[in-house]
């Protein structure tokens, strides 16, 4: 039991950290946080779209927060680093913390979850799922989802390529809550299947070429086959026959009765 309190405990401190970073880092863009023990100490690696705002002039902001991250959460030696991320439209953190904004300058839900979906797919995402929960139009709770390209819901293709991020907006009604799921450009389905004619198999891995001929296993096949055209064959004229006259019947000589009588 003490593992395993051990590990509840060590998670219990990075989402505690992850909270409190979404908080100190909302002007800059929080866009993830990766922490990893290292022989040295603790790296932190902190996603925003504005670096120069979490760093400070001439680091004070950042010296601030690793004093807090240490002493606060008690983490050994952390070291902060700061990343930049390459397309903002397509974290979904980043999106989600954006649309909870948008609420709260009085955007209608319909309107800034068309919007944000068709701003996530320009920018090439296969997919888009937007859950915006809470009281929308009135005093009951209400749930609208927005959802428009490919996503995967579950399995090993849900955990390796959808992106997954959560905001709240604060309203006069109450609480919002905002979920954004992306599936990233380059994910690879694994029904997808891309098939090499032999000839282009050869020519990308000539190692594989040479062993598959020495077994006598490899024959490249030739695209372009040579059309064969078949000269016509000319039949013997056949021998005219002769048509056999018919021949002509004997005359029969009809015997007179009465010549016979006479005699």
């Amino acid at each position: 039991m003490a593992s395993e309190r051990k590990f509840i405990a060590e998670n219990t401190r990075r989402v505690l950290l992850k909270e409190y970073l979404m908080k100190e880092v909302t002007r800059a863009g929080f866009g993830g946080l990766d922490v990893q023990r290292t022989p040295m100490g603790t790296r932190v690696t902190l996603i925003t779209e504005c670096p120069g705002i979490i760093i400070g002039r001439r680091g004070a902001a950042i010296k601030n927060l690793t004093r807090a991250i240490e002493e606060d959460f008690s983490f050994d030696n952390p070291q902060v680093e700061v990343q930049e991320v390459d397309n903002p439209n397509l974290n979904a953190q980043i999106m989600a913390e954006k649309l909870a904004f948008a609420l709260e300058r009085g955007w209608h839900f319909r309107r800034a979850g068309h919007s944000t979906i068709r701003r996530v797919m320009d920018n090439g995402a296969r997919g888009c799922h937007i859950i915006i929960a809470g009281k929308l139009t009135g005093q009951r709770h209400r749930t609208e989802k927005f959802k428009e390209g490919y996503i995967k819901f579950c399995g090993e293709p849900k955990i390796q390529d959808v992106d997954k991020g959560y905001a709240v907006a604060k309203l006069k009604p109450g609480v919002i809550g905002v979920t954004v799921e992306i599936m990233r450009p380059n994910s690879k389905l694994p029904d997808e299947i891309d098939v090499t004619l032999p000839v282009e198999a050869a020519e990308k891995f000539p190692e594989l070429a040479s062993l598959m001929e020495k077994k006598d296993d490899f024959r490249p096949v030739e695209l372009k086959s040579e059309v064969v055209v078949e000269e016509p064959v000319e039949e013997p004229e056949a021998e005219p026959v002769e048509a056999e006259a018919p021949e002509a019947e004997e005359p029969k000589i009809e015997e007179d009765e009465n010549q016979g009588g006479e005699q």
